[in-house]
């Protein structure tokens, strides 16, 4: 048997990646960053907690001072969490938060829907 599949190994792979503690992502999303930062800079920064296998600055208008940092492994991006969220980096409290893509922004008919959902709730209760 090859040693990268023997039973202890493959016992503490289960339990690394069922671990009911972890975040589902490995993907960080970080914002409050200064408009001049470099991604070298940001590897730097977040490369001290792992691996790396990604990293991508938002450059629109609306996506200037953030970014989002790839992990390898989700156990890196715990730890980078943790340690760097409410860190100050170039006069700037960073804040650090795993990607959630369900709650990113929602396709134009949602928004329609919704806005017509407000509008009856607003009709209900008497609100102008």
């Amino acid at each position: 048997m090859e040693p990268s599949k023997s039973p202890a190994r493959l016992a503490a792979l289960w339990k690394k990646f069922s671990d009911p503690e972890l975040p589902y992502s490995r993907i960080l999303f970080v914002k409050n960053l200064n408009y001049n930062v470099t991604a070298e800079e940001l590897y730097d920064l977040f490369g001290k907690f792992g691996p790396i296998r990604q990293v991508r600055q938002g450059i629109a208008n609306n996506t200037k001072g953030t970014a989002f940092v790839v992990y390898e492994d989700v156990h890196d991006a715990k730890q980078a969490c943790d340690k760097l969220n409410g860190f100050n980096f170039q006069n700037r409290y960073l804040v650090v938060l795993y990607h959630q893509p369900e709650k990113m922004v929602r396709p134009k008919e949602d928004l329609a829907e919704r806005q017509e959902n407000l509008e009856k709730l607003k009709s209900q209760h008497g609100i102008e």
